[in-house]
């Protein structure tokens, strides 16, 4: 009890000096705001924004700017949270001495509120935490809209972390040094709390802490390494697309500066004397990769000699060059030993479009030709409509050299193929009478919907005349842009370089398998528990079930079981047959027996299969009284002629007959043989499903057949059987099989 008491003091003690201590630097998030106790989100939300700009430390350079950002930065994530907010109205606790994620419970006494954090001393919580991380915290809200959209251009390293994190301690000297390095090149970089965003943690998959991960594209991808320095550079490195800076040497730079009309882009080349892509130039390849195709020269090399001479290179410094039409002439150049992120975006900014380039996209357009904002800011674009003819070649440089001559701020040249927008050239000519082939305009944009205004500047050959004449037209429309005297709807240009949908197809079911295969590889196995079991669990039922039923079909004979019918087994193979089930009976006779039923099993052989089908045989000679009462019974379902006397009928040969009967449904099919002789009329004749009617000559030949051909076309007619296509004669009762005829 004494150390009970002991330790309850000196806890006390510690919570009163620190209680003192945050009740003096604690501020009230309203009154750093500006707003009332009955402001709403919008209100906040419109404050906020408007004091973050303010105070921001990369626009405000005042002092104490940056900790009034972070003042204002926690205010709002205690007002904004309507949880948060309403304990700060009722206790005036913030966050930072009210954890997040643990219960309000708790009770007052006297002026004292007490809670479990009584218990326990701050550690590594949020009021602890260091400002290097604050200033990087991300929200939900923030990563959906700003986070991803933004990592199409760069990618972002996120670490995900939380209170009372041990092993969150070890990594953070790390991270700070990797966030300071990797920041500078252009990285974002993100920190998680998951006590305060559990619900981005879980958008992200990150279930655990610390956790590293990268974002770009879009797509999250985990980092599974030791947390050293080079192993997240590397990381980051990897992140990126493979190919975004291609090596150039003295064997392919003609080829890559040349490449520049196909692609529509400029080109910049990079010398440098190490002998991998600097990280830095991997990441500004990737943040322009839309606007310009990037190459790299190894000075070290001695196959790069040659385009060190032809450039004249100095090899102290790394030099940065950029191509646009003209491959002889580098259309502008840098060189700096220390050459910053900034001074690179600089240079490519002002570079970052051809000086003609081909309206290839929407985009593109939208960029070129911005829609009209303000009266000061009008800018123009002149169309040069052509092709890729080498008839065209003269037309075009001309445009192009008279374009270099003419930059102007407001005014932009840019070329259109006929072949690629038929829809949008034939909208611009169509709106004017008598205009059949246009190819040079003046264009501006009115609004985003489309609509344009502009003016025919007349075909153009190149000439000094129509230089001049465009040159004069340009300028009467600095002085007066109401000679745009024509208006057009244009459609939205189509995407020249968009890939096939199969092609995007594959590339989408790729990165998914990739996700998935590094998923299984690198992921806690205890977080994938739930999805391995779900899927044996489905595995074990498809295969179970194929196993059992595999099992549980007999297997298919390689014979065939056919049972004698007698009074023994006619109860149960015809009488009691169960529903559904049908017994194919053969009639024979002794001397017939051997081979019609090597016959028979022959024909009915592929049917075996069938659990519904059972094989039997009736031996005429003993059971010739049943097989006539059996037609007898069935007379008129068939139509039997019974004009013929008894004598007659017992002279009927049944031997070749086949019965399909349905002792359920009692019903019967039935199968006559085939007539494959000539008969007296010397044509050849077939006939089944009829019963036998009367002794005629007919019926007198088939006595003549050789006795092997009578079952034919037996597996026809069972296919019939199967189809339920065959004439169905009903009966009222099965007649008994109790007789046996005394054998002739």
């Amino acid at each position: 009890l004494r150390v009970f008491l002991f330790y309850f003091l000196a806890d006390f003690l510690v919570y009163i000096i620190l209680a003192l201590d945050l009740t003096a630097s604690e501020v009230d998030p309203y009154t750093i705001l500006g707003v009332t106790k009955s402001a709403s989100q919008a209100e906040i939300k419109k404050v906020y924004k408007r004091l973050a700009r303010e105070w921001h430390p990369d626009k405000n350079k005042n002092e104490g700017a940056e900790d009034m950002f972070i003042k204002i930065t926690k205010s709002y994530e205690i007002l904004s949270n309507e949880e948060k907010r309403a304990n700060y109205d009722r206790y005036g606790q913030t966050d930072d001495t009210q954890p997040y994620g643990r219960g309000h419970h708790g009770h007052r006494h006297d002026h004292f509120y007490f809670d479990e954090s009584f218990f326990h001393f701050p550690f590594n919580n949020k009021g602890s935490r260091e400002f290097a991380d604050s200033k990087y915290v991300l929200h939900f809200n923030q990563y959906v809209n700003d986070v991803v959209p933004d990592s199409f251009k760069r990618p972002y390293l996120i670490k995900i972390t939380s209170d009372w994190c041990f092993s969150c301690i070890h990594i953070e000297p790390v991270w700070k040094e990797v966030v300071k390095e990797l920041e500078a090149l252009g990285v974002g970089i993100g920190v998680v709390d998951v006590g305060y965003e559990r619900r981005l943690a879980n958008h992200l998959g990150a279930h655990r802490t610390p956790s590293i991960l990268g974002v770009i594209n879009g797509k999250v991808a985990f980092f599974h390494y030791a947390v050293v320095k080079e192993h997240l550079r590397q990381f980051v490195e990897d992140l990126l697309p493979q190919r975004l800076v291609e090596k150039v040497t003295d064997r392919n730079n003609f080829q890559f500066l040349n490449s520049w009309h196909e692609q529509n882009k400029p080109h910049v080349l990079l010398f440098d004397q190490v002998p991998v892509v600097p990280l830095l130039y991997k990441l500004t390849a990737f943040a322009y990769k839309d606007y310009v195709q990037f190459g790299y020269v190894d000075q070290g090399l001695s196959e790069t000699a040659n385009l060190l001479k032809q450039f004249n290179i100095n090899t102290y410094a790394p030099t940065m060059l950029v191509f646009k039409e003209s491959t002889d002439k580098p259309a502008d150049i840098i060189q700096a030993k220390g050459m910053k992120k900034q001074i690179i975006d600089e240079f490519i900014l002002n570079n970052k479009f051809l000086l003609v380039p081909r309206l290839v996209n929407q985009k593109l357009f939208d960029e070129l030709c911005p829609v009209k904002q303000f009266h000061r800011r009008r800018k123009y674009c002149v169309l040069l409509i052509t092709g890729d003819e080498e008839a065209f070649a003269i037309g075009n440089q001309a445009f192009l050299s008279f374009a270099s001559a003419n930059t102007k701020e407001v005014v932009r040249f840019k070329h259109l193929s006929k072949i690629p927008f038929p829809n949008t050239i034939y909208c611009i000519t169509s709106c004017v009478a008598g205009v059949v082939t246009l190819q040079v305009l003046i264009l501006e944009r009115r609004n985003a919907a489309g609509k344009v205004l502009f003016k025919l500047a007349g075909s153009w050959n190149g000439t000094d005349d129509d230089k001049r004449h465009l040159l004069d037209e340009l300028e009467r429309l600095l002085k007066d842009p109401s000679i745009l005297n024509y208006d057009a709807m244009l459609p939205e240009l189509n995407n020249e370089f968009a890939s096939m949908f199969l092609v995007r197809w594959i590339y989408s079911a790729y990165d998914y398998l990739t996700e998935i295969i590094d998923d299984i590889l690198h992921n806690n196995w205890r977080e994938m528990m739930p999805l391995l079991s779900l899927i044996f669990s489905a595995l074990f039922i498809l295969f179970g079930t194929v196993v059992v039923q595999a099992f549980s079909r007999p297997p298919k004979k390689n014979f065939v079981e056919v049972t004698e019918l007698t009074d023994i087994t006619y109860i149960s193979n015809l009488v009691k047959l169960r529903p559904g089930h049908m017994n194919v009976v053969l009639v024979l006779t002794d001397a017939t027996k051997n081979v019609l039923l090597s016959k028979f099993a022959k024909e009915v052989y592929s049917f075996t299969g069938s659990l519904t089908l059972h094989f039997s045989f009736l031996n005429v000679d003993k059971h010739s009284a049943w097989m006539e009462t059996l037609l007898e019974f069935a007379q008129d379902a068939m139509q039997i002629d019974t004009d013929e006397d008894d004598g007659a009928r017992q002279k009927m040969d049944y031997t070749g007959y086949v019965l399909a009967l349905n002792g359920h449904k009692k019903y019967l099919c039935l199968f006559r043989p085939v007539y494959t002789g000539e008969d007296l009329d010397g044509k050849s004749s077939s006939r089944e499903d009829h019963p036998p009617s009367k002794a005629n000559p007919r019926s007198r030949s088939t006595a003549t057949l050789q006795i092997h051909h009578k079952l034919d076309r037996l597996g026809l007619w069972m296919e019939r059987l199967l189809e339920g296509t065959l004439p169905r004669y009903y009966i009222p009762a099965w007649p008994g099989l109790d007789k046996i005829t005394a054998p002739k």
